[in-house]
């Protein structure tokens, strides 16, 4: 008799253990992607906030505006990157913003975060294209020691082997190999985007001051 009782214990106890677990794992699973959408939706609503304060930080004609506008869109792609550190494009806002604002390095290594994996796998090639090309135009604006130059160029390279018709890129790769002194790459480079805009004035300049 106690036997059967204590069987059928068991059985009631095994059953009440499988329907919590048929209930209480996919509530967790669900509960989890929940979490992960909220948190993506935070993200990207800090980084549309972020975005637009860079753009009027951009427009502004108030230095000091453009700067507290700049660090105000910096605090955005923070809180953006708290809800989402995966996502590249909030550590190319906060790179943009601490260019605006002055701090080179730091700005090197948000975009250094940006195109680093895992989060350069959230961008499509072209934003990877963009996201080097603006690296390299931060390298050159710092000191233009043999090493940054060397970065820069590769970057750019990269950016050009993505997309063909950078002139941007192009043009900064010409100057590039005029800081080395590489003429004929550089009037390669010049060449190479004048092909694709003719009227592209600074290509034309670049290439009348190498004597083309």
């Amino acid at each position: 008799m106690w036997g059967d009782i204590l069987l059928q214990a068991v059985l009631i106890l095994t059953g009440v253990f499988m329907l919590l677990a048929l209930y209480e794992i996919p509530q967790k699973f669900i509960s989890k992607l929940r979490f992960r959408n909220r948190g993506s939706i935070q993200a990207k609503r800090h980084f549309v906030i972020g975005a637009q304060l860079l753009a009027q930080a951009r427009s502004s004609k108030s230095k000091s505006s453009a700067s507290s506008l700049a660090k105000q869109a910096e605090a955005e792609a923070d809180k953006a990157i708290s809800f989402d550190y995966k996502d590249a494009a909030a550590h190319i806002l906060k790179a943009l913003a601490l260019d605006l604002q002055g701090f080179k390095t730091s700005a090197l290594e948000s975009f250094d975060l940006a195109l680093s994996i895992p989060a350069v796998k959230t961008l499509t090639e072209k934003e990877k294209g963009d996201a080097l090309f603006k690296r390299a135009e931060v390298k050159m604006s710092m000191n233009r020691r043999a090493g940054r130059v060397d970065s820069a160029i590769d970057d750019l390279t990269e950016a050009v082997k993505i997309q063909d018709d950078n002139v941007k890129a192009l043009c900064l790769l010409g100057e590039c190999y005029e800081v080395k002194k590489m003429r004929d790459e550089a009037k390669t480079a010049y060449e190479s985007a004048l092909k694709i805009e003719p009227s592209w004035t600074d290509a034309q300049a670049a290439l009348d001051r190498l004597g083309s």
